[in-house]
Formats: structure tokens, C-alpha cells, sequence
């Protein structure tokens, strides 16, 4: 197993990769869903930014994940997908660690798309659009 080292977490940091869509549901459930694609090269620095956006998560919000039909405040899912005939990055998120963990080494001539939801109730979409600067229009 590969493990990315912990990203440092930053109020000021600008997100380069992954550019979030808001929604929000009838229940008021917030939801950001951001997908990003780039080169096996690329990849490290995308896994970095989702690991700073998912340990900040964690420190503000950890013991409050998970299905938010469970009175849950907040959740995430992450997925990948490769273009061409290399396999899907099978990846995720080590809480205990605060890294991503890749199962297996990237394929260095793949692209590869990397998606990431999070949803939550208005205290964590709050923090989570205040803290990273997001908009909600």
C-alpha cells in the first residue's frame, strides 16, 4: 500500500484542483461534488488538496460523519476513475492516519478522474463554505 504523507491544514489556501457545485435539498442538506481529472504526474498534488479538504473535515467535524439520514452532520464519498484500459485507482481516506491510501500504484500513462461529494447540515456547510471560501450560487 502507497500512503500520501498528511496535508498541512491551511485557512488560506486556494483550491487548484478541484473546483466545487453547490446544491442543497429540500431538507436542507448541503451538498459540493467536485471532480477533477489529470496525468498519473498530476496525481499527487490532486490526492494532496482532497486530503486537505478531508482532514479539515475531520479535525472540525470527525465524530459527526456518516449517513446523514442517521442524524449524521456531515459525510463524503470519493471515487476514481481511469481513462483508457487502465484499472480505477482503488483509493481512501484513513481517518486514523489522515491520508489517502492507494492500493495500488497509479499506472504512469493513465489519466485519471477523481471525484469528491460532501454534503452536510447547515453547521458543517457553513464552516466547510466559510473556511475554503466557496460559493453557493
Amino acid at each position: 500500500m502507497l500512503a500520501l504523507p498528511p496535508a498541512i491544514p491551511s485557512c488560506t489556501m486556494r483550491l487548484s484542483y478541484l473546483d466545487f457545485d453547490y446544491s442543497e435539498d429540500d431538507q436542507g442538506i448541503s451538498t459540493w461534488d467536485a471532480m477533477a481529472s489529470v496525468t498519473a504526474q498530476r496525481l499527487p498534488a490532486l490526492l494532496a488538496e482532497i486530503t486537505l479538504v478531508l482532514n479539515w473535515a475531520q479535525q472540525q467535524f470527525g465524530p459527526q460523519r456518516g449517513p446523514l439520514e442517521e442524524d449524521s452532520l456531515w459525510d463524503y464519498d470519493l471515487q476514481s476513475l481511469a481513462e483508457g484500459s487502465a484499472p480505477a485507482l482503488p483509493l481512501h481516506y484513513a481517518q486514523d492516519s489522515s491520508q489517502i491510501i492507494l492500493s495500488a500504484p497509479p499506472d504512469p500513462q493513465a489519466r485519471y478522474t477523481l471525484t469528491l461529494t460532501l454534503s452536510g447540515h447547515a453547521a458543517f456547510a457553513q464552516a466547510f463554505q466559510a473556511h475554503f471560501g466557496l460559493d453557493t450560487e
